[in-house]
């Protein structure tokens, strides 16, 4: 069932959006090689308790960390630890805040020094994805015009969009109808009313579009092991242009 938010609700889930997008800024600051991926995670925690709120992401479904850290072929999920980050990686952040009971999700992918062009340029590309998924996301559309803007706009650059992985609604919990891809027929999906809250999350490989899942049972990578990009904003569907919760 799917849940449309109040104006109040709404309200709420900026300060959540706030969190997780400083979060990020905080993070962002000690990306840089050598630093380990657990000394993030020990950051994004202590920033955001600092600050008021919750880690969402910590102890759901038994998930062991405040952020999730993938290095380069790892698509989401990475479990933060003794890694160190080393010129050349490509980053995934992915983070969760709850304030007042109501989640923000976030995600963005950073360059840990110089990366090859293509690597840069899928960087972009799946930021631009993001940003044109979220102007879709207006009142009257349907669910799937975000998808297929996002898809159309990664392979018209040679990338592929994953399938398996979808954005999703959020709020109280912070997986919420409806199911978001990132990939489908313009039209199609229920209609786009305001009061929805959605996290849309582009998540596109520079190879195969087909990932799988480690030994660990949440580091999910790419089958061919190469690069993949994710950004993901928490946005709401208003009368109007989108409303981008997770944006500072």
């Amino acid at each position: 069932m799917i849940r449309y938010k109040s104006q109040h609700e709404i309200q709420i889930m900026r300060k959540a959006g706030k969190l997780v997008h400083d979060t990020l800024v905080e993070v962002s600051k000690w990306i840089k090689p050598g630093i380990s991926t657990a000394k993030l995670d020990t950051i994004a925690e202590d920033y955001i308790r600092s600050h008021h709120g919750l880690p969402g992401f910590k102890g759901y479904n038994g998930y062991p960390a405040t952020l999730c850290v993938s290095v380069n072929e790892e698509v989401v999920h990475g479990i933060p630890g003794p890694r160190i980050l080393k010129e050349g990686d490509m980053v995934s952040i992915d983070c969760g805040t709850i304030v007042d009971g109501y989640y923000g999700d976030h995600a963005r992918t950073f360059a840990v020094g110089e990366l090859p062009e293509d690597w840069k340029r899928l960087m972009t590309v799946t930021e631009e994805c993001l940003n044109i998924g979220i102007r879709k996301a207006v009142s009257g559309n349907h669910l799937l015009d975000i998808g297929h803007a996002i898809q159309t706009h990664a392979e018209g650059h040679h990338f592929s969009v994953i399938r398996s992985l979808v954005g999703h609604g959020i709020g109280r919990k912070l997986h919420e109808e409806p199911q978001v891809p990132n990939y489908g027929h313009p039209g199609r999906g229920m209609r786009l009313k305001p009061g929805l809250v959605i996290a849309i999350e582009p998540m596109i490989n520079l190879g195969t579009h087909e990932v799988e899942t480690l030994q660990d049972g949440w580091t999910i990578v790419t089958r061919d092991r190469k690069v993949s990009a994710h950004f993901e904003h928490t946005i709401a569907v208003t009368e109007n242009e989108p409303l981008i919760l997770t944006n500072g």
